[in-house]
């Protein structure tokens, strides 16, 4: 059985965008744009392709969980993780459609390292006509030494407009870009 790879296609206001960096800053204006939870976090994504994303989520004072050393919430870390699982579907999908997280299981392995960002990568491994099946690990400095792992399903379709038809529709009735 052969695993089917779709490439990323990402267009702005009708016309093709075909940099990876530019690809990667329109993505972010949904992402993070239209997702004001993820905004307020500060999550942005830093890397994608045609399964996977990865997500960041800085480090900030407000986040810590225990003032006492210093290291992020973990509530703060489950939604970069579930946000980089979302973004992973997103990138496997073949057109933009509504998601929604249907289940998430995190193993947290050890506390995130304080005073640094935190990143989760993510992998959409299978995707049938209704539901993504997604893993993910997050990590500080390298994926070898993980905080956390991650699996997660996600419903496709769900009712209302996803995030890039959105920032789509956004740019066309003169909102944020």
């Amino acid at each position: 059985m052969t695993k089917s790879r779709i490439t990323v296609s990402v267009s702005w206001q009708g016309s093709p965008v075909t940099d990876h960096a530019e690809k990667l800053e329109r993505i972010n204006s949904a992402f993070v744009g239209f997702v004001p939870h993820n905004q307020a976090l500060g999550l942005d994504v830093t890397d994608f392709g045609p399964d996977m994303a990865t997500m960041r989520l800085r480090y900030a004072s407000h986040l810590v969980g225990n003032p006492d050393t210093g290291v992020l919430h973990g509530g703060a870390i489950t939604s970069l993780v579930d946000a980089a699982c979302g973004a992973a579907v997103f990138m496997r999908l073949a057109s933009p459609m509504p998601i929604a997280t249907l289940d998430l299981r995190i193993d947290y392995l050890r506390p995130a390292d304080p005073g640094k960002d935190v990143y989760a990568r993510a992998e959409c491994y299978r995707l049938t006509r209704n539901v993504a099946f997604v893993r993910a690990l997050a990590y500080t400095d390298s994926v070898d030494d993980p905080v956390a792992s991650a699996a997660a399903t996600f419903m496709i379709s769900t009712p209302g407009l996803s995030v890039m038809q959105r920032a789509s529709q956004g740019s066309r009735s003169g909102g944020a870009e």
